[in-house]
């Protein structure tokens, strides 16, 4: 079992920038794929971004060249590094990681843009 933790969201004014950590309770080192989701009010849960371990990474087209992801496998840590934040970036976003054919998600964390 895994666990996930998110941090680092918060209220931004617009064009500015946070950086999403998802920490796992265990490795992630064999994880088959990682992933950012965000839901706004109202809203579906929508991906941000997917990223497998063979190395492709798919991003929604509203956030690319403004948001990155990456991982650190010796803090078993997953970012999301958000630039150029506009207003219809808040949402809560939401983490997931596939890891042995289950997919675990975090709690998630709210990002705030203010225009």
């Amino acid at each position: 079992q895994v666990q996930l933790v998110e941090s680092g969201g918060g209220l931004v004014q617009a064009g500015g920038s946070l950086r999403l950590s998802c920490a796992a309770s265990g490795s992630i080192s064999s994880m088959n794929a990682m992933g950012w989701f965000r839901q706004a009010p109202g809203k579906q849960r929508e991906l941000v971004v997917i990223a497998t371990t063979g190395g492709s990474k798919r991003y929604a087209d509203s956030v690319k060249g403004r948001f990155t992801i990456s991982r650190d496998n010796a803090k078993n840590t997953v970012y999301l590094q958000m630039n150029s934040l506009k207003s219809e970036d808040t949402a809560v976003y939401y983490c997931a990681l596939t890891l042995a054919g289950r997919d675990y998600w975090g709690q998630g964390t709210q990002v705030t843009v203010s225009s």
